[in-house]
């Protein structure tokens, strides 16, 4: 069995993460995936205080194993967020979208783990000096809001910069992923694309299939101009989005533009006017299968590319 340094620090059986994807990332997917020995991680998203709760109980109801909250820290309930995580005595808090400084001395008072998303050595330099106890470092193959750095590039320089756990992330999608984020330094992973064809994720069955058909060349980075690229498959949407982007449209139209089509994709499948977030290694992603079995397969495939690992020295 593959563990590492976050498998002890956490308490879980494999160390992956489920990305915390808004609209996709429920109580359902994450009890299924901490069940499975992950850590699955619930989006709080723009959602206020009752959605979480609710979605904390489900997945409650599918395991007593640990699981976590993503706080988008750019949410107008981020300050309510931040104390029901306390409230419901949530082992885990991943951020995303900002600096969680300002929260974090309160987390750790009450037993939280804090796991901030960097995209630049920089940002992790500074959440481990506020007491962050590892990060994901996140590239830009990863769908949904990206850096500019690969993964590739990224995640060894952050590694030798912090002295904390690194969760790979972007671009990962099988053993072969693991290992290499392994190599990089990391001692975890996490995934967002796969999870979501995971049979437990309730997105819509129309965003799966897109998900599913896609290929290599099927993702667009959108949003640079507005200074918040995001990476989505390649739709009708996304094409006159990006089209939009260099028009002489207002900023303040062009952000209107993008207003709700992530829910437009993920609950009602909507092929003309949503966005589906996904990253680049949509194209490996070919079956629906459970939560236990994408994990399951990944580290049986990782396990085998280790132990072989050796015969490639000689």
């Amino acid at each position: 069995m593959i563990r590492t340094s976050i498998c002890e620090l956490l308490n879980i059986k494999y160390p992956i993460f489920q990305g915390g994807m808004a609209w996709i990332a429920d109580g359902n997917l994450a009890g299924a995936v901490s069940a499975a020995g992950g850590l699955g991680i619930i989006a709080a998203m723009n959602a206020g205080t009752d959605y979480l709760r609710e979605q904390i109980n489900i997945a409650r109801k599918i395991t007593d194993k640990p699981f976590g909250v993503n706080i988008m820290l750019m949410s107008p309930h981020a300050d309510e967020i931040s104390d029901i995580v306390i409230e419901e005595k949530i082992p885990v808090v991943v951020t995303g979208a900002g600096n969680p400084a300002k929260y974090i001395k309160k987390w750790i008072e009450a037993g939280i783990k804090v796991i901030p998303v960097v995209a630049s050595v920089a940002l992790a330099k500074l959440v481990e000096r506020a007491g962050a106890c590892a990060v994901v470092a996140e590239g830009g193959e990863s769908g949904g809001h990206v850096g500019d750095l690969t993964t590739m590039s990224l995640v060894p320089q952050v590694c030798d910069a912090v002295n904390i756990p690194v969760i790979a992330a972007g671009g990962i999608a099988d053993g072969r992923g693991v290992c290499a984020s392994f190599m990089l330094g990391a001692q975890g992973v996490q995934l967002g694309t796969r999870f979501l064809v995971a049979k437990e994720c309730s997105v819509h069955q129309i965003y799966k299939d897109k998900v599913i058909k896609a290929t290599d060349i099927s993702t667009i980075v959108t949003g640079k101009r507005l200074g918040h690229p995001v990476r989505s498959l390649k739709t009708a949407f996304s094409k006159e989005y990006y089209k939009a982007e260099y028009s002489d449209i207002s900023n303040d139209d062009l952000e209107a533009m993008a207003a709700g089509t992530l829910r437009l994709a993920a609950i009602e499948g909507d092929e003309k006017r949503g966005c589906f977030l996904a990253g680049q290694i949509a194209g490996m992603v070919n079956k629906e299968q459970s939560a236990a079995e994408i994990i399951n397969e990944i580290f049986e495939e990782a396990q085998i590319i280790l132990s072989g690992a050796k015969n490639l020295i000689k």
